[in-house]
């Protein structure tokens, strides 16, 4: 899906992925879940463009359904994946997630449950190589993203600033749908490993400037990254009341 001039999206609302389109080549922001790949290459071809364009693949952080297809473009195609230092050792499979599940309700569990499991989730490749990145750092790939530490969802969540795109990448540090709840709109990301952390990051979006707010899980979110903090909060405090 096309969302803007450089910018276009795979998978859906339950799980997605995206990618950056420049003149220099695609970088692709997450990798979703392994049977994204048919979509990856269903999106290259409405594009124009293949694989060997596909120039680096930067994980938000290092949980199973952001790793999707990362391992296959490196190990069959030499594309370099990138992930902060924090999560290196979870996208390569050694350090786990906290899965406490908080609030749900059967429907939306159901529906993540049988997507992933139709994404063929119990697949996970997890990466024997990473780039490692660190807050600020600025990556050698198409539209020169730009790294911001957003610990809490995990030690390594990080948003990716693409200023060429008008987004900014967020992937669990918030979400726009729950998939435990189906509730949509700004909100906290559940299966987060530090909440208050997590919320306590977002403030380090309020000097961004893109158009899109873009979740690992949900509606892509078009308004000004320095509210996020204060409506992802609101949203806390009602859920808690």
């Amino acid at each position: 899906m096309k969302l803007g001039p450089h910018l276009h999206r795979i998978g859906n609302d339950i799980v997605a992925a995206y990618l950056v389109d420049t003149e220099d080549g695609i970088t692709v922001i997450d990798a979703g879940l392994p049977g994204h790949w048919k979509e990856l290459l269903a999106e290259l071809e409405v594009m124009g463009r293949s694989l060997d364009d596909v120039r680096g693949v930067v994980l938000t952080h290092g949980d199973s359904d952001h790793l999707g297809f990362a391992e296959r473009l490196r190990r069959d195609h030499g594309v370099p994946v990138y992930v902060h230092s924090a999560d290196a050792g979870r996208a390569r499979g050694g350090d786990k997630p906290k899965l406490s599940m908080g609030r749900s309700k059967l429907r939306p569990v159901a529906g993540f449950l049988i997507y992933s499991l139709g994404k063929r989730a119990w697949r996970t490749s997890y990466l024997t190589e990473v780039t490692e990145v660190a807050d600020g750092d600025v990556l050698p790939l198409p539209g020169a993203p730009r790294v911001i530490s957003l610990p809490g969802h995990s030690p390594g969540s990080i948003a990716v600033h693409v200023p060429a795109a008008d987004a900014v990448f967020v992937g669990d540090a918030l979400t726009t749908r729950s998939v435990l709840t189906g509730t949509l709109g700004l909100q906290p990301a559940p299966f987060t490993d530090e909440p208050a952390l997590a919320l306590e990051s977002l403030g380090r979006l309020s000097g961004v400037e893109a158009a899109w707010v873009l979740p690992g899980h949900g509606a892509p979110w078009r308004g000004s990254p320095a509210s996020v903090q204060d409506t992802v909060r609101a949203a806390a405090e009602a859920t808690e009341a």
